[in-house]
């Protein structure tokens, strides 16, 4: 391919960073602007033009798939050879092949469990943990190593970084992290923070392996780069020596991960260390319409400097407005959500095109269940589904022991106070612990569990222990296997780098984002940064959505995010629920009784059914099984699976009402309007002919009754 070939294809601030071909270039990309095409396309120019030898080029970035992303991009430009590489993959490169010529003997393995290692330095230092708070440890050790911080270090260190591990203190996580050093070298492993000061290690004592390398690359590319630590930075100040032939791109509005020791320092003040650097700012956005790209621009709008990255500039057409909407719960928000993805895909969006964005995973069970109730297939993106996660099946085992051994939860209305009770006794608390991590991620699952517990309560309040085990139990089996071809969960972290054309970002109000425990300025703003990047990877539709209480009849106490003042009235719409309020939502929810026997129906199953367990089916097992023949038929031809056409508990409601009209069969749980479209005119033809053969049937059944008089 022909260098003007290579430029033609870029916009001028593009042009100009794939023109620079020397000295210290930094590129502030704002999200959607074509970051990753402007630097391969610089690589690619740099190598046809005769300037860089593509042997001797180094492009480095955070992860594996934007590392392929890369090397698949300079392919399709011609460009053959060029390294591009993690930061991890290219250090391990080389530890591997220095660590033996200068020590002798090869490089240690890496631990294939780190967890363990950290529970035997836990236990060593007689410190008792549970697996949520041992990940916590390992995230401290990991933020403290490569930030450079020794184990002497880290009491003072944690104290200036306002970090804390919940539970434990500062001078006991620097005991723990002295253990598992030592463990590491008794056991002869390394970690993967290890592989970094090893490459260090090798390049800053050893003259003659900082030489080879630097013979080896002349010209160095890094993506993300508000994301490097300490440690990553001065791997690459030992890679470039005295040379400054370096490419940095990275968007300080993007820096969410400060946790794990990202400084976007580094970035902001590129030009400070580098005086004679070239800085170009890539502004046009070419993912999001002018609506989505409105509400980016006033997220940041009151940010501080070093949350800002730049004022972008939609490039697409224009499309429907942003929307904003408050809800009376969670349980209505999530099925207000389902209901909006229903409509999209009825549109012709792809369920893969779409995503439901939130700030801890632990918010995804009411998602969960609102597509499941729905018959639409998700996929649970960096997490488990909710229902999966060890604390969640260990609480669900705890109330199942309890309800068995009697425990019904003294007097009526205390079920939720006794499965608080209950859960007390593997570490939940009213309050929630301090800072963030896998402990706090731990109590909001427990927390979710809790309020599931009230939402019972609200809905039978004489409701005990076993009443909320069957409930939870209904939940948990109401959730289908996802697939690959579904509507993505995922957090505002798990979404980094990711985009759809329709995404919700939901539970936006105060003391869920920002969380509640961010309370420095620099917390705040991470939070407010992770807002950005969430509404950034909407190409086309953005709802934000928040509600009012957790749950059901809950006081609405709850404001919409600080982050949301003055974007609301001209950033879109809000729109009004549809959903009923929330004391005629709990008097529904109430009065929700079997169509047998008058009994208050509680958990999912029974309510979807109408009826209660104990009274009898009145299922036409012919009908059942010729819906089933039919919604297996249909699932084969839209190529996904069969709980997506109709659930079986929907299935089993058709079979046991039969309803003839559209009516009456809107009414049946789990046939929304686009399914009443779709499958209608089947579904009716085939209840309709069953009440023929019943009809049919009845003159012979009498005859047989006067026989035998």
């Amino acid at each position: 391919m022909a260098v003007p070939d290579v430029l033609s294809a870029l916009d001028p601030e593009q042009r100009e960073v794939a023109a620079a071909l020397s000295g210290p270039v930094c590129v502030i990309a704002g999200a959607g602007t074509g970051k990753t095409r402007a630097i391969t396309h610089r690589i690619a120019h740099g190598v046809l033009a005769g300037a860089f030898d593509p042997r001797r080029v180094l492009a480095v970035t955070f992860t594996t798939r934007a590392a392929g992303e890369m090397r698949g991009r300079l392919r399709s430009l011609g460009v053959e050879g060029v390294q591009a590489r993690t930061f991890h993959s290219a250090a391990l490169r080389q530890a591997r092949y220095f660590w033996p010529q200068v020590t002798g003997a090869d490089l240690p393995q890496i631990a294939e469990r780190k967890l363990s290692i950290v529970g035997a330095a836990a236990n060593r230092c007689r410190v008792g943990t549970d697996r949520a708070v041992l990940r916590d440890l390992a995230s401290e050790i990991e933020w403290a190593k490569v930030s450079n911080v020794r184990p002497e270090q880290y009491p003072l260190a944690s104290m200036n970084a306002h970090r804390e591990v919940a539970g434990v203190d500062a001078e006991t996580v620097a005991r723990v992290y002295a253990a598992y050093e030592d463990l590491k070298t008794d056991r002869g492993v390394i970690d993967m923070e290890d592989i970094l000061l090893a490459a260090v290690g090798l390049l800053d004592a050893n003259p003659g392996v900082a030489e080879a390398v630097r013979a080896q690359y002349h010209h160095f590319v890094v993506d993300e780069y508000q994301d490097v630590s300490p440690l990553q930075q001065r791997l690459l100040d030992l890679w470039l020596g005295d040379r400054d032939d370096i490419c940095v791109v990275g968007d300080p509005a993007q820096t969410i991960y400060s946790f794990a020791g990202a400084r976007p320092g580094y970035l902001l003040d590129f030009a400070q260390r580098h005086p004679s650097a070239r800085t170009v700012r890539l502004f046009r956005d070419y993912r999001s319409t002018p609506q989505v790209v409105n509400v980016a621009n006033a997220v940041l709008r009151s940010a501080r400097r070093d949350s800002k990255g730049v004022v972008l500039e939609a490039q697409r057409p224009p499309g429907p407005e942003a929307v904003f909407i408050e809800h009376p719960d969670e349980v209505a928000e999530a099925e207000w959500v389902a209901g909006e993805i229903g409509r999209l895909m009825t549109a012709g969006v792809p369920a893969r095109e779409i995503a439901v964005l939130f700030r801890v995973n632990a918010q995804s069970e009411n998602y969960e269940q609102a597509l499941s109730d729905a018959g639409v297939a998700y996929v649970v993106r960096g997490a488990e589904r909710f229902f999966d996660r060890a604390e969640v099946r260990q609480a669900a085992m705890l109330l199942r022991g309890a309800a068995r051994a009697g425990d019904t939860g003294g007097e009526a209305g205390d079920a939720a106070a006794a499965t608080a009770a209950v859960l007390a006794s593997v570490g939940w608390s009213a309050k929630p612990p301090a800072g963030g991590g896998a402990a706090r991620e731990r109590w909001e699952s427990l927390a979710a569990v809790i309020a599931l517990a009230e939402d019972v309560v609200a809905a039978k309040p004489d409701a005990v222990l076993a009443d909320v085990s069957a409930e939870l139990d209904a939940r948990a089996a109401a959730q289908h296997v996802p697939v690959a071809d579904g509507v993505t969960l995922a957090s505002l972290h798990a979404a980094k780098g990711l985009e759809w054309d329709a995404v919700f970002v939901v539970g936006v109000h105060e003391g869920t984002l920002p969380l509640n425990y961010a309370e420095t300025p620099d917390q705040i703003e991470e939070e407010r940064r992770l807002l950005y990047v969430g509404v950034t990877r909407a190409r086309e539709h953005l709802s934000v959505t928040w509600s009012q209480a957790r749950q059901p009849g809950g006081r609405g106490s709850r404001k919409p995010s600080r982050f949301l003042d003055g974007i609301r009235p001209g950033g879109g719409r809000t729109v009004p629920s549809s959903r009923p309020s929330r004391a005629a939502a709990r008097k529904s929810r109430s009065m929700a009784r079997c169509r047998g026997c008058g009994t208050a129906l509680v958990d999912a199953a029974s309510r979807k059914l109408g009826r209660c367990g104990e009274c009898p089916s009145a299922v036409d097992v012919a009908l059942f099984e010729r819906l089933r023949e039919w919604r297996l038929e249909r699932a084969q031809e839209q190529k996904v699976p069969a709980y997506v056409v109709f659930t079986d508990a929907t299935l089993t409601v058709l079979a046991e009402t039969k309803p003839t009209d559209e009516a009456a069969l809107s009414a049946v749980p789990g046939v929304g309007q686009s399914k009443l479209e779709r499958y209608g005119p089947d579904v009716l033809a085939m209840c309709r002919a069953a009440d023929d053969d019943a009809a049919d049937t009845v003159p012979e059944q009498l005859d047989e009754k006067v026989a035998k008089k």
